[in-house]
């Protein structure tokens, strides 16, 4: 079922919104070659109970950890654990935060040290993505209208879409109606109504498209090793436009 928020619940997710952006900022400047993905764990756990809130993805369906750290060909959920971080890696951030009984989600690419012209490009595409999405987003779009700008600007850059995986409601929840894919076709999907709560994510593939799941029943990596980048925020619907909560 779909909510739609009021102003009043709208303000309330505004804390844990602003909480993910500025741990994604902090987390983003931690990372450099020889730093563990636990590491960064930690550090983001501390600064979102430092800021009063708690990390929604700690224990979420037995989630081991504060944030999905998702390095290379690693596309999303990646378990943060002994790996450190190489010269030339990048590496994906995507976590939440609780608190005012709300959720706010966000994630970031990020590269380590110096990467290569191709990685540099995944990590700018698919923040563009996120933002063709939500340029003529409103009132009255069709939901799969999202899908369709990103899989359009990836594509014409010479990338693929995850389809496995999509973005989402939130709100008291982690994860609301409806699913936002990251492909569709243009003028399908329900109207978008003000007031709605998105969690709008472009998961970009520098290869073919297909993805699977490790033994760790968690993360999700790429069937032909090439890299994957992630940008995701939370956005408010407005009668005109978006209002964009972890910017």
């Amino acid at each position: 079922m779909i909510t739609i928020k009021t102003e009043s619940e709208i303000d309330a997710l505004r804390e844990p919104c602003a909480i993910v952006r500025d741990t994604l900022a902090y987390v983003g400047s931690l990372v450099k070659p020889g730093v563990s993905t636990e590491e960064l764990d930690k550090a983001a756990e501390r600064y979102i109970r430092m800021r009063g809130a708690e990390p929604s993805c700690l224990g979420y369906c037995g989630y081991p950890a504060s944030i999905c750290a998702s390095v290379n060909e690693e596309v999303v959920h990646g378990i943060p654990g002994e790996r450190i971080l190489r010269e030339g890696d990048i590496i994906s951030v995507d976590l939440c935060a609780y608190k005012n009984g709300f959720h706010g989600d966000g994630a970031r690419t990020f590269a380590v040290g110096k990467v290569s012209e191709e990685n540099k490009k995944l990590i700018r595409v698919t923040e563009e993505c996120f933002f063709e999405a939500v340029k003529n987003l409103r009132a009255g779009t069709p939901l799969y209208d999202i899908g369709a700008a990103v899989q359009a600007h990836a594509e014409e850059n010479g990338f693929s879409v995850v389809r496995e995986y999509v973005g989402h409601g939130i709100g008291r929840e982690m994860h609301e109606d409806p699913s936002v894919p990251n492909f569709g076709k243009r003028g399908t999907g329900i109207r978008l109504k003000a007031g709605m709560v998105l969690c709008i994510e472009p998961m970009i593939l520098a290869g073919a498209r297909g993805v699977r799941v490790l033994g760790d029943g968690w993360t999700a990596v790429t069937q032909d090793g090439k890299c994957a980048a992630h940008y995701e925020n939370t956005v408010v619907i407005r009668e005109e436009g978006v209002e964009i909560l972890t910017l």
